[in-house]
């Protein structure tokens, strides 16, 4: 017993016992009119499996709704990600966009490659240089424009007396906004594309399926996932091993 003990405080005192149990960092980036809350149960599992994560609410949304307004942009929410990364000095992040999210991470990589070591699009826009949401998704711009009002996309299936979690307006510039995809740092991470299908569906009819592809051409790992559109939600438990086996 006392052999073993003395081997224990030996293998504890030279950090080889946790050498291989080193966590992964994740930050997950929530979606349109969404919040760091929708990713909350995803969070904790994910946390209890030894894994550290960390949750922006973008300017604007979730807790962060007294300060929303039809100024905010996508670079506003660009730049709520990368001060949290640099405030809270992290490095080697597994850095995940959900749905509008896929915007905020390109914008994220493109200014502070140095501090990722691998993007995860999550049923996510997948951008080109130069495009915005607007542009990206084509098909939706009139789904989009048909929420505006004064500047703001009103989520049009949230009710007024709905209590607090929930979706909120969101400024119409963070989807007319372009972003960058030049640093050629940045075009070299690794990347994963986890595509959602609803069940019933195939591939090619999901209505991210043109950004699948896209995540393919580049050579992207790719991930299909059967579920709706917010498997944070309908199934947490399955999102959370996916995205612990994305992150690898």
């Amino acid at each position: 017993m006392k052999i073993l003990s003395t081997a224990l405080a030996l293998l504890l005192s030279s950090g080889l016992l946790f050498a291989q149990q080193k966590p992964t960092t994740y930050v997950i980036v929530h979606g349109a009119w969404g919040g760091s809350w929708a990713f909350k149960e995803v969070d904790s599992m994910m946390t209890a499996a030894g894994h550290v994560v960390y949750r922006p609410s973008l300017t604007g949304q979730g807790e962060r709704v007294h300060l929303a307004s039809p100024e905010v942009s996508l670079s506003t929410h660009i730049n709520d990600v990368v001060n949290q990364i640099l405030f809270e000095r992290l490095t080697d992040v597994v850095l995940v966009g959900h749905s509008y999210g896929g915007m905020v991470i390109t914008g994220v990589a493109e200014r502070i490659p140095e501090r990722i070591r691998k993007l995860v699009y999550l049923d996510a826009i997948l951008p080109n240089d130069g495009e915005s949401v607007m542009t990206a998704m084509a098909g939706g711009s009139e789904w989009i424009k048909s929420m505006e009002k004064d500047g703001m996309i009103v989520p049009a299936w949230v009710r007024p007396e709905q209590p607090y979690p929930k979706d909120v307006p969101q400024s119409l510039k963070t989807f007319t906004e372009p972003v960058s995809r030049k640093n050629p740092a940045a075009k070299s991470l690794p990347a994963v594309y986890i595509l959602t299908i609803d069940p019933g569906k195939t591939a090619a009819e999901d209505d991210f399926a043109s950004f699948a592809k896209r995540a393919q051409d580049r050579r992207y790992k790719y991930i299909e996932m059967i579920a709706d559109h917010n498997p944070q939600w309908s199934k947490p438990r399955e999102l959370a091993d996916v995205l612990v086996e994305a992150g690898k």
